[in-house]
């Protein structure tokens, strides 16, 4: 049974908290990568930083839904999901646009397990840690690799 540690890119790409949104637009386009894990300077994952993450900063600002009650307007949203979603708009830097906590897998995940993450989820990049560390990474292309190397064995 085919793991985590068997499919995943060693050698990651990553970026900093600090980093620009333009350097990191860049590096996404010239690696042709979905997304970039965000570490510190002590190799911690410390979010994932996706194209859909910077997509969201061509997006107009939300109108928050109300509705009123009584004379009072009530928000449907949270205000601090709403300051979320501005800040992310407005992102300079990694560490507003990016993803805190990102879902990871350990290096003894299963392809099976991964798999079924990337497809409920729709996830298209999962960072692999071991003991707080990145060690790799996989994205949907590396999965879609093993589906030619079974059909090369068949």
């Amino acid at each position: 049974m085919l793991k985590a540690r068997d499919i995943m890119c060693r050698n990651v790409v990553t970026v900093s908290p600090e980093s620009g949104i333009t350097e990191t637009v860049a590096i996404l386009l010239e690696k042709r990568v979905n997304g970039l894990p965000v570490v510190d300077g002590k190799g911690r994952l410390q979010g994932i930083i996706c194209q859909s993450d910077l997509i969201a900063q061509q997006k107009r600002v939300p109108i928050p839904s109300v509705f009123a009650l009584l004379g009072g307007l009530i928000p449907l949203q949270s205000p601090r999901d709403l300051e979320k979603e501005v800040e992310k708009i407005a992102a300079i830097r990694v560490a507003q646009a990016m993803t805190p906590k990102p879902v990871t897998v350990t290096p003894e995940t299963s392809l099976e397990e991964i798999a079924t993450l990337m497809v409920e989820k729709k996830y298209h990049t999962l960072p692999v840690v071991e003991d707080g560390k990145l060690v790799g990474i996989i994205g949907k292309e590396d999965v879609l690799k093993t589906l030619m190397a079974r059909r090369e064995v068949d």
